[in-house]
Parts: structure tokens; C-alpha cells; sequence
């Protein structure tokens, strides 16, 4: 993590092409041998920062109260995880905006996001499996198929609000239009789930 907050910071100082894994390396205090063990390209490196907002998320749909339907969790988790001075600061916020802007013009870093949105996808779908209720296996179609919508419900709405100006906290920000996004999915068929 800390080689991915060095990684961060420089890009956004610097820019993308600006930055080596080099430089990377020497920000996070670490020779390049060792940010070779980790990870293959400058842009693999905000893995860690991309995967732990993923994993926040599903957690909080894992800690919603059992008594919670599907969509009902996933709006607590949304508010709790997207809000800023709930489970995020207004900087971390920032970074992200920041990180995604990058991935608009960097194949290399969209595909990092891409992929961690695709496991975050999978971890969705573990967590869904394990509410009370649930009769659907992790791996079932029609599991994976739900958290790849709602996966994609709150991914819109944060690359949507990451590509404007709007202040995290508004009616525009990240929270608010995930939570408008899941509104729509009422209707999807959770309870068979």
C-alpha cells in the first residue's frame, strides 16, 4: 500500500508519462528490484489503492444488518463507503477523481481498473451469497450476475461524478448518484438470489 500511495502522489504531481517505477520506488523508500516483486508496471501499482475502496465496499454490505434486504444493504454500504467524513475523507475522494481521470488516457491504468472492478465483482458476489436469505452460490450465474449489476451501478456513478467538477458531498457526488443508480435496480429480482 505504501508503494501505491507513492505511486499516486507522483502521478498526480507529475503526471503519468512523467513518472518511472523508479521514481516510484525511491518515493515509497524501496529499491526497483523490490517494486518489480510487486508489481509489473507503474500503472499496476495503484492496484492497491483501487482494490481497497472495492473491498470497503463489500464489507460494508457484509456488515449491513441481516434484517436488510439486498438493496437495502447496498444503499447502506454505498452511503457508508462514498460519503465523505463517513467512511471517506473528502482527500481520498479526491485521489480518486484525480487516479480515474488518468485511466482516460492511459489504456494501461484503465485496464488496472477494469480488472480490479472484475474482482471486486467476484467479492460482491461472496458477500450476497453469505446474507441471510441467500440460496445461490457464489459462482451461480444469476449471482455473479447480480453483483456485476450493482458492481456497475456504483462504478458509473463514481467514474460519472470522478469526470465532472461536483463536490463529493453534493447531490452530484459519488454517494449520492450510486444511491440514485441502485434506486433504479429495485426491481431486479434480489430475492431470488
Amino acid at each position: 500500500m505504501e508503494i501505491a500511495r507513492a505511486a499516486a502522489g507522483l502521478f498526480m504531481a507529475h503526471g503519468l508519462r512523467a513518472t518511472r517505477a523508479e521514481d516510484i520506488a525511491r518515493a515509497a523508500g524501496v529499491a526497483p528490484r523490490t517494486f518489480y516483486r510487486y508489481f509489473a508496471t507503474k500503472e499496476e501499482s495503484l492496484a492497491p489503492l483501487f482494490s481497497a475502496g472495492a473491498h470497503q465496499w463489500a464489507e460494508s454490505v457484509r456488515a449491513a444488518l441481516a434484517e436488510l434486504s439486498v438493496p437495502d444493504a447496498l444503499h447502506h454500504a454505498v452511503v457508508r463507503t462514498l460519503t465523505p467524513g463517513v467512511g471517506v475523507s473528502h482527500t481520498s475522494l479526491e485521489w480518486v477523481r484525480s487516479l480515474l481521470r488518468l485511466t482516460d488516457t492511459n489504456p494501461a491504468l484503465a485496464k488496472v481498473w477494469a480488472e480490479i472492478c472484475q474482482a471486486a465483482e467476484g467479492e460482491l458476489a461472496e458477500v450476497l451469497a453469505g446474507r441471510p436469505g441467500a440460496v445461490a452460490a457464489p459462482d451461480s450465474p444469476a449471482l455473479r450476475f447480480a453483483a456485476a449489476v450493482a458492481g456497475a451501478a456504483v462504478r458509473v456513478a463514481v467514474e460519472s461524478w470522478a469526470a465532472g467538477d461536483a463536490p463529493a458531498d453534493g447531490l452530484q457526488g459519488p454517494a449520492a448518484l450510486a444511491v440514485r443508480n441502485l434506486e433504479t435496480l429495485r426491481d431486479f429480482p434480489w430475492d431470488a438470489l
